[in-house]
């Protein structure tokens, strides 16, 4: 039989016995077979052998003057952990294979042996020595391709005891103390937002799946070191075959300067905005005095020309005070004055105000009226959401057309709905449009204006009072808003 197929693989044996005649019987039997063989008489040189240079295999006897086999044995597993034990004896009773075998031995084999017994057990050894060399391989190749990783990461058990993680992560979190192998997640981190995000994770049901992501505080980087870092973490749980949860894995990036160019942007947004808006409206108000032939009187052409320039600088006022909610609201300042509210005293307000649009294109606008409770928000806020629903409910519904607004108590929460028979939106542009100046267009809405920042400020708005909205649309036959504000 061939005790190694792949021949390029040279195995590190070393024979420690005190008789010379298996010692050698082992080296002609071994060498024959490409393998490497040392051999050493006595305990005491073997244990020097193996503090000098690594072996693969090694053959110990068990019973010899001296250092024995058991003692050999517990060394090897002391000092190289993946080297693999056979132990010859001769006394090969069950209490000593026991013995053998706590302290390390992978197989034994007993005296005396044939060549064909001696390659049958090293061929299983060496089986088990590449299988280890290719584990011992995968992990530095694992730890390599990990430590060199830009983010941060995290992996536990599923009793939370860490298992792999990276310097990255440890300079992110602040950490400069003991290695961190198999202790608890706590002895890394206290953070409530990732420990919690890792709870999530191993409470999962088997077979379940999900992919958490959240931003974490950095670390308290001292007296006098003010500069901001953020950190943004995403766990996700590892499972076996069966989909049992074994643990988490958790990637942290640095999104600092993400956080800062997003601030750099917003004030530009907000600077450019308010420096445009006054002149646009003086514009706009000059345009009024002429068209009202304050300036003299003004012939059909000249009117229409001046319409039109009306129209196209009204939107620009528009956009700038659109660009300027969004600043305040990315700022936290768009729902600063929360007061107790009736919503349905706001939908009364705004479809009276509105009713006249409505008319102009024969629509039928309707609040039916419901016994609402009290919310806790902020007026103006709220008044710009349903003004701005409903506006373009009326836009995007053709001529002869219905919008229907009511509300109702579901819950804890209060649910205010705005329905018309428009144009609807088609299915693959549902999910974008409370994207920032995302608008659907079609054949048939091409020609309407707009920034494609009234929804999103919509659901900024509802998101920061605690609330949700969403839609529900067919193309062709209309869309319903539905907005869950807390009670």
């Amino acid at each position: 039989m061939a005790l190694i197929k792949d021949q390029t693989y040279q195995p590190k044996i070393l024979v420690i016995d005190d008789e010379k005649r298996i010692r050698e019987g082992c080296f002609s039997i071994l060498t024959k077979e490409n393998c490497l063989v040392d051999m050493a008489e006595s305990g005491e040189t073997g244990l020097t052998m193996i503090a000098e240079k690594h072996y693969d295999i090694i053959l110990t006897d068990l019973m010899m003057p001296g250092i024995g086999g058991m003692e050999v044995l517990a060394k090897v597993r002391e000092q190289h952990p993946d080297s693999v034990s056979i132990v010859i004896t001769g006394f090969a009773t069950l209490e000593h294979s026991i013995e053998a075998m706590k302290k390390g031995a992978f197989d034994f084999i007993p005296k005396p042996f044939t060549p064909d017994q001696l390659r049958v057990v090293v061929s299983k050894a060496v089986k088990m020595t590449r299988t280890l060399q290719d584990i011992a391989t995968e992990k530095t190749r694992l730890k390599t391709i990990v430590n060199y990783l830009e983010g941060g990461v995290l992996v536990t058990d599923k009793i939370k005891n860490i298992i792999l993680y990276n310097p990255t992560l440890l300079r992110m979190l602040g950490y400069d103390g003991e290695p961190l192998d198999d202790q608890p997640l706590s002895a890394l981190t206290t953070d409530e937002t990732l420990t919690g995000m890792i709870d999530s994770i191993l409470g999962l049901k088997v077979g379940e799946f999900k992919v958490l992501s959240a931003e974490i505080l950095p670390y308290d980087r001292g007296e006098g070191l003010s500069d901001e870092r953020y950190l943004r973490a995403q766990s996700v749980p590892f499972q076996n075959r069966s989909g049992e949860i074994l643990g988490s894995v958790t990637i942290i990036d640095d999104i600092t300067h993400l956080k800062k160019l997003d601030e750099m942007k917003s004030a530009f947004v907000s600077m450019v905005a308010h420096e445009i808006r006054g002149p646009l409206s003086t514009v706009l108000s000059q345009i009024k005095i002429l068209m009202d032939g304050l300036a003299g009187e003004l012939g059909t052409k000249q009117a229409d020309i001046l319409g039109k320039i009306s129209r196209k600088v009204g939107g620009l006022v528009e956009l700038s005070n659109e660009l300027l909610d969004i600043s305040r609201i990315e700022a936290g300042l768009i729902v600063q004055d929360k007061q107790q509210v009736q919503l349905m005293d706001i939908l009364e307000s705004l479809v009276e105000f509105i009713q006249p649009r409505a008319k102009e294109k024969n629509i039928a606008l309707s609040l039916k009226k419901a016994d609402l409770p009290l919310i806790n928000a902020d007026m103006k806020s709220m008044e710009e959401v349903f003004s701005n629903l409903i506006t373009n409910a009326i836009i995007y519904t053709p001529e002869g057309g219905k919008v229907d607004v009511r509300g109702e108590v579901k819950g804890d929460f209060v649910g205010i709905s705005v329905s018309d028979t428009g144009y609807g939106i088609a299915p693959d542009e549902l999910p974008r449009i409370f994207e920032r100046f995302y608008r659907a267009k079609t054949e048939k809405t091409r020609n309407i204006v707009g920034t494609g920042l009234g929804l999103p400020i919509v659901k900024s708005i509802i998101e920061a009072h605690n609330g949700t909205v969403k839609v529900e649309s067919e193309e062709g036959f209309g869309s319903t808003f539905y907005v869950r504000l807390p009670i």
